[in-house]
């Protein structure tokens, strides 16, 4: 049974909306905004219908606050409103309201209105999930053509990604770069991390697969990676407008390799200046490569991993991160032992 938050200061409407709906719904009344805030704490409705006029903080108040949080954002909300003013309902539209009830309402057409929305939001979120295959399917494919063209990193994409939620998930819990990271959609985020060796695909096999040390030449060409990878995905943002996801992937791609002190690459950025994106890349990318079989090294430890990153804090890793980092350790082998 889908559960829907009434929330105006009007016991008389309260007691109406409930009547007409709790053989359908789990209604939840509460007089104020501030009363459905401590609510959400503990339960997310599929609807909130909201009034507009209330004491203290008023509906549209209580919208913008309730937009603005990342985890509520996307709850539908109606506006029950007294009034049938334009520009009341252009206020309302353009702040996410998606549709105006107006009172006195009747408990039959307060029903019909409520169905039609729920029933639009079930196709829109049977939509959103196939989209969201469909973009993952598409992504894996890309991000599995460099793992095949380079030999010594199998699964590396899907550890990293995962690693990189774990991570993002504890910075989040610990409010290290919280008002950064807050906005985020961490499983999106996350899984946009696959492609940050997408640049890959443009470099010479006989470089990618040498078994041996680079030589000067070899390694320039290597170094070129992000920058191509932030090519490719450009491309593949013109094709498909898929904003935000692309967006956090050429962040991974472009800034994986800079370092904290300055002297990575391609642009030498320095401390806070690198995206947060690359320096959390930098870290497990690093990690990963460490605690992982390569044709010319055995894996090491997760103790004698975390020592050498440890030991890099401050000069390649963003030291704040390495913090939250080095406690994840039982988790992050939990992860290569799934994959």
């Amino acid at each position: 049974m889908k559960t829907i938050f009434m929330v105006d200061d009007s016991d008389t409407s309260l007691a109406i909306a409930k009547r007409a709906l709790e053989n359908q719904y789990r209604v939840l009344t509460m007089l104020s905004g501030v009363k459905m805030f401590s609510l959400l704490e503990k339960i997310t409705p599929d609807l909130i219908i909201l009034d507009i006029q209330m004491p203290g903080m008023d509906g549209f108040e209580t919208l913008q606050m309730l937009k603005s949080k990342p985890l509520y954002a996307d709850i539908p909300v109606m506006f029950l409103t007294s009034f049938s003013d334009d520009d009341i309902e252009a206020k309302g539209f353009e702040m996410g309201v998606v549709d105006f009830i107006s009172k006195p309402f009747s408990a039959p057409v307060l029903l019909n209105r409520i169905k039609t929305q729920l029933d639009i939001e079930d196709v829109i979120s049977e939509r959103t999930k196939r989209i969201k295959l469909l973009q993952n399917g598409i992504m894996a494919v890309f991000a599995n053509v460099v793992e095949e063209r380079d030999k010594d990193t199998t699964g590396h994409n899907d550890r990293t990604a995962m690693y990189i939620k774990i991570l993002l998930n504890a910075m989040k819990e610990r409010g290290v770069y919280a008002d950064e990271i807050s906005s985020w959609n961490i499983d999106k985020v996350a899984s946009s991390a696959r492609l940050h060796d997408m640049g890959k695909i443009n470099i010479l096999d006989t470089v990618l697969n040498k078994p041996g040390k680079l030589d000067d030449n070899e390694y320039e060409q290597m170094k070129t990676h992000p920058i191509e990878g932030v090519k490719l995905i450009d491309r593949i943002l013109k094709q498909t407008g898929e904003e935000e996801f692309l967006h956090n992937a050429k962040l991974f791609a472009e800034y994986h390799h800079e370092h904290w002190d300055g002297t990575g690459y391609p642009h030498g950025f320095k401390g806070t200046d690198i995206p947060l994106h690359g320096r959390l890349m930098a870290i497990i990318d690093v990690y990963d490569a460490l605690v992982s079989k390569r044709p010319y090294k055995e894996p090491l430890t997760d103790e004698e991993a975390v020592k050498i990153i440890s030991a890099n804090a401050g000069t390649q890793f963003d030291p704040k991160i390495v913090e939250v980092f080095i406690t994840l350790q039982e988790q992050l082998r939990e992860v290569r032992g799934e994959l």
